[in-house]
């Protein structure tokens, strides 16, 4: 099914998994998961593990790092919100399991790529350095999953990957036009359309607005964690990609 791999254009995006496995050979493959796992990493570099399960407990003690508690337990504690990250102190190894944006970071790095965590907030500093890096850029929106676990697309990544993909020169396919097209309709009132979408609604009546809130900030941060092993790790001007 040749017709699927988006080859004759420098700019590819496609949902998920499939679109990890389905598109040609990339230099770089950007991971956009905004609500909340990308974010996360934006704002606290962290060893991505695939799985909510007991084995992380032992990964983490196994890589001697402190493993992110579940949302919203007692305690308090780092977990996967982006507001309990905004204090994690400096040095720290922090465990964070997700089965969605973890899983397709390590899908995506199995491929040869270089793998860059994507959000709303670090747009322009990962489009600026992947554009710098590399010629073949990818850009994978998660989603989310329904509860028999299908893909749920979600228009908060679409946004993020579409807010990416704007920063970006060469041929864009029309997927990656599309994405553009859905960052553009709603920036100048992202924060609303964030809060009122699905997964940003699911957040709110959990108690977590102010997640959706941090997401929505769009090029406040400079930082593009590339995952170097099992870790994210700030990109440096020194890295090169073969």
């Amino acid at each position: 099914m040749a017709y699927f791999d988006q080859e004759e254009f420098d700019i590819r995006c496609e949902w998920g998994a499939n679109g990890v496995q389905r598109l040609v050979a990339s230099d770089v493959i950007v991971i956009v998961d905004v609500l909340s796992f990308s974010t996360c990493v934006e704002v606290a570099l962290v060893l991505p593990y695939r799985w909510k399960d007991g084995a992380a407990a032992r990964y983490a003690e196994e890589h001697s790092t402190q493993l992110a508690m579940k949302c919203g337990s007692d305690g308090g504690g780092f977990s996967l919100s982006p507001e309990s990250l905004m204090s994690v102190p400096a040095g720290l190894r922090l465990v964070l399991p997700s089965p969605n944006g973890s899983h397709l970071a390590f899908e995506a790095m199995s491929t040869g790529a270089t793998v860059v965590a994507g959000c709303l907030r670090n747009a322009a500093a990962v489009g600026e350095w992947a554009q710098q890096h590399a010629q073949r850029i990818t850009v994978i929106p998660a989603g989310e999953r329904w509860p028999d676990g299908s893909l749920r697309p979600a228009i908060e990544d679409l946004t993020g990957a579409g807010a990416i993909i704007s920063r970006l020169r060469g041929s864009p396919s029309p997927e990656s036009q599309v994405a553009v097209g859905a960052f553009e309709s709603v920036k100048t009132d992202i924060v609303d359309r964030l809060l009122d979408c699905s997964s940003g609604r699911e957040l709110v009546e959990k108690g977590f607005a102010r997640d959706v809130e941090l997401a929505a900030e769009v090029d406040v941060s400079e930082v593009v964690p590339v995952l170097s092993g099992d870790a994210f790790v700030a990109a440096t001007e020194t890295e090169i990609i073969d």
